[in-house]
């Protein structure tokens, strides 16, 4: 099985989202330079600069993960169609698959079953595989409340960020292993990101400090890794997704960051890529 890996844009270009300009070029050429397999972001809405990054993609021979995380509304029905327009827009590139920040955190059970079927709907319609990322403000955002729609739902495929688990229970999840086991066999892209029971993100997860809440993690990417080989996947992705800003914990008065964001993405790409062998 083939492990792929890819570079988030999070930190690399102004605004993430709609302000790529030149720097896309440099961007990409930075990521194909360091050894990356591709980039994962969210599609520009702007004709003229999608048209720049597909021509680019195709220039420096990288794969892309499409990013859709902004849809808001005041209402359900304006959430899906938001919604839906971001997925439209993320699929028009035609990307490996499109990592979804599906539905929030306080909608109502009714209203995630209605995104999940909206999800579910565009995924057939347009061919595009959606992965839901289990994240903090996201109707993935604990162990145990996702259970219900895995359940219900057996189409849904998730992207695993167990970092954002970590955050929220306040714990490494000892307690909740049936759930994470659940959710790996539902896996099928891991963001490598190192997360603790008071943070997301630890500063730096090369420091002896944190090397049991790395363990903790790399037990579930291997188990990820393993589940995919057995079922004779022929690749897998893993995005090395530590982000910048306050993701990553600052110096007061200064705002200057504690860890490399570059830097740390490098190192967990390079440790994965030895552990599994690429």
């Amino acid at each position: 099985m083939q492990i792929k890996f890819f570079c988030p844009s999070w930190g690399m270009v102004p605004d993430y989202v709609e302000k790529i300009d030149g720097d896309i070029e440099s961007m990409l050429k930075r990521i194909k330079s360091a050894g990356y397999d591709g980039v994962e972001m969210a599609v520009p809405t702007n004709e003229n600069q999608k048209e720049q990054l597909k021509l680019l993609l195709n220039h420096f021979e990288l794969d892309l993960i499409a990013l859709q995380y902004a849809a808001t509304g005041n209402t359900i029905d304006e959430y899906l169609a938001a919604y839906e327009t971001q997925i439209k827009n993320a699929a028009s590139l035609k990307p490996l698959f499109i990592n979804s920040h599906t539905a929030a955190d306080y909608f109502l059970v009714e209203e995630i079953k209605l995104s999940l079927k909206k999800a579910i709907e565009l995924s057939k319609k347009l061919d595009v595989k959606i992965l839901h990322e289990t994240h903090r403000g996201r109707f993935s955002f604990h162990s145990a409340s996702i259970q219900k729609y895995l359940s219900e739902y057996p189409e849904i495929r998730l992207t695993a960020d167990f970092s954002h688990w970590c955050n929220v229970s306040e714990s490494f999840l000892q307690n909740q292993q049936e759930n994470v086991k659940n959710a790996i066999q539902k896996s099928d892209h891991i963001h490598a990101r190192v997360g603790h029971p008071q943070g997301c993100q630890v500063n730096d997860p090369r420091a002896p400090e944190w090397q049991p809440a790395l363990n903790y993690h790399l037990e579930w990417w291997d188990e990820i890794i393993t589940q995919h080989r057995k079922k004779g996947s022929s690749f897998f992705t893993i995005t090395a997704e530590f982000g910048p800003g306050n993701y990553m914990p600052l110096m007061p008065f200064t705002q200057q960051p504690l860890g490399n964001q570059w830097e740390i993405n490098l190192w967990i790409t390079a440790m994965l890529k030895n552990r599994y062998n690429q």
